[in-house]
Order: structure tokens, then C-alpha cells, then sequence
């Protein structure tokens, strides 16, 4: 399960795998938007709510959650931590592992580039994936990446029975799978 936590916006995701491959399917995906709530400690209910209905409809494995990026705004920071905070509680009240990723890393395993657009990264993921993109749903989109991030986590090359730390160590140590 993918989230990429806000309190106006949060997008999830439950994709589903099958050991080694690497085109997972989509399960469900969406955004919930609480835009139109004024109460600060309404929409962190909403968020911990609606965590804890996807988990008990899907029962996902792990959490994987977009991380903490340093901003100038430390308010914003701080309301995107509790909005953060309280989808990993959901997901510890269920006893889900969760991971993070930041985002540079979730634009860097998706595209190749950490400086990537959402919008590159909607047209990415169409690749790997089934799934529909628009302008309106890249939050919905984000959680898709951050779930498929974890997945390719999981799904690093391995050489010689040991795990390679990213697609370059691979290539470093297997120069001649190259084209």
C-alpha cells in the first residue's frame, strides 16, 4: 500500500505483486479530499478513518509512505507530519511495517531522475502499469509511485546470490548484460 500524505489531499494505493515480477496490478486507488474542511484535527481523523478502511478492505502487506521533505514553510511541515503520523498509525494499528521513501528517491526509481514532475511521473508509471492518469488525480498517481517504489525496493538485481544496492552497482558489477 502506497500513501502520499496531505491534509488537504492524501493519495493511496494497493498494488498487488507476485514475487519477482516486475508489473505489479492495481487494486484500488484514490484521493480523499478534504479541501473543504476547516478543522485541523478533522481532517487528521479523516485521514487515520479512511487509512484504516483501505487497510481493512485490502489487507495489505506494508505501508510504504512518501517521507518529510525539508521546506521554508514550518508550518506546512509540521501539518504534513501529523497528516503522515496518523496514516502510520493506522497502519501500526493494524501491524503493518512501514517503510519511507523520500521523494527525490520515489522520482529517482520511477524515471531515472529525482528532479522528475509529477506529470512525467504519471506518464512513467503508465508504462509499468494499467493505470489512468490525469492533471486532477496526481496525488492518486504519487501514491501508485511511492507503493510501486517499495515494490522495486524489494526487487533489486541480484549478482552472484547478494543483492546490489541500485541498478547502478548492477551494471558495475555485470558490465557485460549491457547492450
Amino acid at each position: 500500500m502506497g500513501i502520499d500524505p496531505g491534509t488537504n489531499f492524501m493519495g493511496y494505493a494497493v498494488i498487488s505483486t507476485q514475487g519477482k515480477i516486475l508489473k505489479p496490478r492495481l487494486i484500488v486507488s484514490g484521493v480523499l479530499d478534504m479541501d473543504k474542511i476547516h478543522d485541523p484535527y478533522l481532517k487528521l481523523q479523516h485521514i487515520f478513518q479512511r487509512s484504516l478502511q483501505v487497510i481493512d478492505s485490502y489487507h495489505p502487506d506494508e505501508l510504504a509512505i512518501e517521507s518529510q521533505f525539508y521546506g521554508k514553510n514550518v508550518q506546512s511541515m509540521l501539518k504534513l507530519g501529523r497528516a503522515q503520523g496518523v496514516a502510520i498509525a493506522a497502519a501500526l494499528q493494524r501491524n503493518i511495517p512501514i517503510f519511507e521513501y523520500a521523494p527525490k528517491k520515489i522520482k529517482m526509481s520511477i524515471t531515472g531522475n529525482g528532479m522528475a514532475s509529477k506529470e512525467q511521473i504519471a506518464i512513467f508509471l503508465s508504462k509499468f502499469m494499467d493505470i489512468r492518469t490525469t492533471s486532477e488525480n496526481l496525488d492518486e498517481t504519487d501514491a501508485i509511485a511511492i507503493a510501486f517504489c517499495h515494490h522495486l525496493q524489494g526487487n533489486l538485481p541480484t549478482t552472484g546470490g547478494s543483492k546490489c544496492k541500485n541498478w547502478s552497482d548492477y551494471i558495475k558489477k555485470n558490465p557485460d548484460k549491457l547492450l
